[in-house]
């Protein structure tokens, strides 16, 4: 669903015209005032959607407003446990709950309906999964984006990618962020800063130290493809913008030829980058400025990591443990 996509009723054929109506004018909300990314705006429809067709079912027909109004908790604990029968994950389960509960303050805000189902049931707990940090050195072979894969790649390319993979471990950019960079605003020189647009469209400055700057420059020194100062830094084979899936693909290779486990993703560099930061004595708000988390509960996630880095180095080497 892109932005400019007309948001049609017949989208929810399971309510009514005005709940329909209703559904349309909430995703537009979403789409221009809040500029919700077209991935998310998809999987609100479709939760929203999916909720639509178990309350079809359960009230024995279309739904209208005034029936969504009038379901109570026991149904909506009824449709998670459909949901948890079909197999879907906690996490999925959680963001559908929240697609609903944002659905719902909508048609409060808007007076169209006060509906308070979705806040009175307690949303699903979910394991605490730890980022997959790698070691110092491994992080750094890996950001170096070199390893015998197999097959000859041409110089420019491996140049490219090791780049790009400085920027995660170097500057702990996303893999989007990292390709959203312009020529024009490429770290090279003295050009030590990058603003990024990360996630919400929120943006900060992430400093580029001079290995990521240099690997920047060995990139543009042997790219065959001219870059236009508004284009993209990073290019594929072709020359067009380079998918983010060429970039996974190559992590896959690496991690066979330099003997990394399965964790060792792009978006591990950026776990890397976070959990050496603060092992090394980073200060966990500056930390959440350089990741660009908009609370810091996402970044403390890092200070469980460090403790059982800690943990197990102290297994492995003291004599009592």
């Amino acid at each position: 669903m892109s932005r400019t996509e007309p948001f049609a009723e017949l989208a929810f054929p399971h309510a009514d015209a005005d709940l329909a109506a209703a559904a349309g004018a909430w995703l537009r909300r979403l789409a221009g005032e809040r500029r919700v990314s077209p991935l998310t705006l998809d999987a609100y429809a479709r939760d929203l959607r999916q909720f639509l067709v178990f309350a079809s079912h359960r009230l024995g027909g279309t739904v209208a407003l005034t029936a969504l109004a009038a379901l109570k908790p026991t149904d909506l604990r009824a449709f998670m446990a459909q949901r948890r029968e079909q197999g879907v994950a906690s996490r999925s389960l959680l963001r559908q709950l929240a697609g609903l509960r944002s659905f719902a303050r909508h048609l409060g805000r808007e007076k169209i309906a006060d509906i308070d189902v979705f806040t009175k049931v307690r949303s699903p707990k979910l394991a605490r999964v730890l980022p997959k940090a790698l070691s110092v050195a491994k992080a750094r072979e890996l950001a170096s984006g070199e390893g015998d894969m197999g097959e000859a790649r041409p110089a420019w390319i491996v140049a490219r990618d090791a780049a790009a993979l400085a920027l995660l471990y170097g500057a702990g950019l996303r893999i989007s962020e990292a390709l959203a960079i312009t020529r024009r605003d490429a770290p090279v020189g003295a050009v030590d800063s990058l603003i990024v647009k990360g996630k919400g469209g929120k943006t900060r400055a992430a400093p580029v130290i001079q290995p990521v700057r240099k690997a920047v420059e060995a990139y543009l020194e042997l790219c065959p493809h001219p870059l236009t100062p508004e284009g993209p830094l990073f290019v594929g084979a072709r020359g067009g913008p380079l998918s983010p899936r060429i970039i996974q693909l190559t992590v896959e290779r690496l991690r066979g030829a330099l003997g990394l486990p399965d964790s060792a993703t792009p978006h591990a560099l950026r776990h890397s980058f976070a959990t050496h930061l603060l092992g090394r004595g980073g200060d966990l708000r500056s930390i959440q400025e350089l990741l660009g988390h908009a609370s810091l509960s996402t970044t403390q996630i890092y200070t469980a990591v460090d403790k059982a880095r800690l943990l197990d180095a102290y297994k492995s080497a003291h004599p009592r443990a």
